[in-house]
């Protein structure tokens, strides 16, 4: 299976940054360590100007490039605005855009960055400066790569930015399951929205994501999944409030595989959010995403070889 890193993924930030950049290089050396013989590394392409605009607006890419954000938009950002940080986000997205295409041939690919749900057409937030999944769904449509779309969110925080962009394009289908009383305050309308309960738990999360996606497949008959896995619903987490356990997000985990595999789609993975108090928790969760892909993208081809075989 094909996954996308390169180190422009770690952004320089000020010294006591709440962000754990570092999870990104911890992640990938992991991977690389763990997973050698199923894993393919791959550095992505940073997306132009041309793919970021089929989701975001020209005179804030604009901005975005030439440093110009103001210091509203700073604050809702999160991060200081750089050189690097531009470059990060075009990485970011092209790698979801990468793992998309990998996907559709191979079955599942992923992004160890990605998921930034927050940004908007015109505006960042939440340490998302380029919508990656909606620049990766536009551009695939575009390309006529995909009729069908159904993107399932499964970090803690709402996907307010992606729904708010998608929201028009009905051959995209939105799913987002969250902790309710959780940032974004002010909610987006996703497709299907099911926004949990602080404290929630494993079994109340898992109930409602089997009957979630059931009924986000059913109505959105995808020929590709973009699953955002965050690792920030886990009960270690600063920002969380879900308190799943590493064992629950692993079954989340085969949830989404599973009814992906029972519809026959390929699957793209992004990383999302995470903010353990201690990191090598989050990169715990997002490996396991990554060991459960592989899996998939291996018992895919299997899938694809014997109907093959039968057909001739």
């Amino acid at each position: 299976m094909k996954a996308y890193y390169c180190d422009s993924f770690v952004l320089p930030l000020p010294q006591g940054h709440r962000f754990p950049m570092e999870k990104y290089r911890l992640l990938r050396e992991r991977v690389a360590t763990s997973l050698q013989s199923r894993i393919d590394l791959c550095v992505p392409p940073a997306a132009d100007d041309a793919s970021l605009l089929l989701a975001h607006d020209g005179a804030y890419l604009q901005r975005a490039k030439d440093g110009a954000l103001s210091a509203g938009e700073l604050r809702a950002l999160g991060f200081p605005w750089s050189p690097q940080l531009v470059e990060r986000s075009r990485r970011s997205a092209g790698a979801t855009i990468a793992a998309c295409r990998a996907a559709l041939s191979e079955g599942a690919a992923a992004n160890l960055a990605g998921g930034t749900h927050h940004a908007f057409r015109d505006r960042p937030e939440g340490f998302c400066l380029f919508n990656d999944s909606a620049v990766a769904a536009r551009w695939l449509q575009q390309q006529r790569l995909v009729r069908r779309l159904l993107v399932v969110d499964t970090d803690v925080h709402q996907g307010n930015g992606t729904a708010a962009i998608l929201r028009h394009d009905d051959w995209a289908y939105t799913f987002s399951i969250h902790c309710q009383d959780n940032f974004p305050f002010l909610k987006e309308r996703s497709d299907l929205d099911l926004g949990l309960p602080a404290g929630a738990g494993d079994p109340t999360y898992l109930e409602a994501l089997a009957q979630g996606l059931r009924r986000a497949c059913a109505r959105a008959h995808p020929d590709l999944i973009i699953y955002l896995a965050g690792a920030d619903g886990f009960e270690g987490d600063r920002f969380g409030k879900l308190a799943l356990s590493k064992a629950g997000l692993a079954e989340r985990d085969a949830l989404v595989f599973g009814q992906a595999g029972a519809s026959g789609v390929p699957v793209a993975l992004t990383m999302a959010g995470g903010y353990a108090h201690d990191v090598r928790d989050t990169v715990d969760v997002h490996y396991e995403s990554i060991r459960q892909a592989a899996a998939y993208a291996r018992s895919f081809g299997a899938r694809a070889e014997g109907r093959q075989t039968a057909a001739t």
